[in-house]
């Protein structure tokens, strides 16, 4: 497969997986905000921010920060941002996009310029940009061939996976709220009800916690999604090598999957958001990984550095 073709998929598989997360991600903040009078408006927005690598100087409420992660096409985090650079993704590999899935990309992008996306209220947006997200994955997953641009996708779409999820579980860690907010992370990530399942209608902070992080069957969970990247890496290495691992990527997130798996629980909700931010700092190093292995260049929009908890 053509470098630029492989690089494209690849980070739609990202691009539109940012922008789905940050949105759940804003869902769970306004609805802590909403849910506990308690919560100082202003600084919960700036934890927010800063756990999204944004800086921002002067008042912040929650409009401001939708302006911010939502609207902001300067803003290289927003949602909009991101899908105008995975509508040009798209646009890169034409050629090997069913029309069904370009179109859906396309639709996406033009509600922008448009200007409908602004005149909804902030949870209908948020709302409308997991919908079609979910479109999106939908139409890929029915009409890509299981081949090496599916992987490529699916290995970029696992990674953004990760490293957003991971903020996720910063965020709700650190904003407090109602029982820690987990009832709100799980509904974010389309889990409560699977997670009730799991559970046996155990509600425990530390159970969502490690619903979220370990369970390997939920595909939104951490482990879930390092195990399919790394699935995915072991399709396009697919030498057979019988020690170790020649792809830095493949190393990388296995190490990070199995520090998961073996730690003890207590510990790593312990120190959770410590934990979260060494992980996307290692989707970071995964990424510049399959870039200098695959990639000719460098078309992605710049992921900022997040700020230390």
């Amino acid at each position: 497969m053509l470098s630029r073709i492989a690089e494209s998929l690849f980070w739609i598989g990202r691009y539109v997986e940012r922008a789905d997360v940050t949105a759940r991600i804003l869902d769970v903040q306004l609805q802590l905000l909403v849910e506990d009078p308690l919560v100082e408006e202003e600084a919960s927005c700036q934890l927010l921010l800063g756990i999204m690598g944004v800086t921002h100087d002067g008042p912040l409420d929650h409009r401001e920060m939708m302006r911010l992660l939502v609207y902001d096409a300067a803003s290289d985090v927003s949602v909009v941002a991101t899908i105008n650079a995975a509508r040009e993704s798209a646009r890169r590999a034409r050629e090997t996009l069913s029309t069904e899935m370009w179109s859906a990309i396309n639709t996406t992008w033009r509600a922008i310029p448009s200007g409908r996306v602004r005149t909804m209220r902030s949870d209908a947006a948020l709302s409308w940009v997991r919908e079609r997200a979910a479109v999106i994955a939908g139409i890929a997953d029915s009409t890509m061939s299981r081949d090496e641009g599916w992987h490529f996708l699916v290995l970029g779409r696992s990674i953004e996976r990760v490293d957003m999820t991971a903020r996720l579980l910063t965020t709700t860690a650190l904003a407090g709220g109602p029982a820690s907010g987990w009832p709100t992370a799980l509904r974010a990530c389309g889990a409560y009800e699977s997670f009730l399942r799991t559970y046996r209608g155990l509600e425990a902070g530390n159970a969502a916690a490690e619903f979220l992080l370990l369970d390997r069957l939920f595909p939104r969970s951490i482990v879930s999604a390092l195990t399919t990247a790394e699935q995915c890496l072991e399709e396009l290495e697919s030498t057979g090598q019988r020690a170790g691992f020649s792809d830095e990527a493949q190393r990388l997130l296995g190490k990070a999957r199995a520090d998961l798996e073996y730690r003890v629980l207590g510990d790593l909700i312990a120190t959770l958001p410590q934990e979260m931010e060494r992980l996307q700092l290692t989707c970071s190093a995964a990424a510049d990984a399959v870039a200098a292995r695959y990639f000719e260049t460098a078309e992605a929009i710049c992921w900022i550095r997040e700020a230390s908890s």
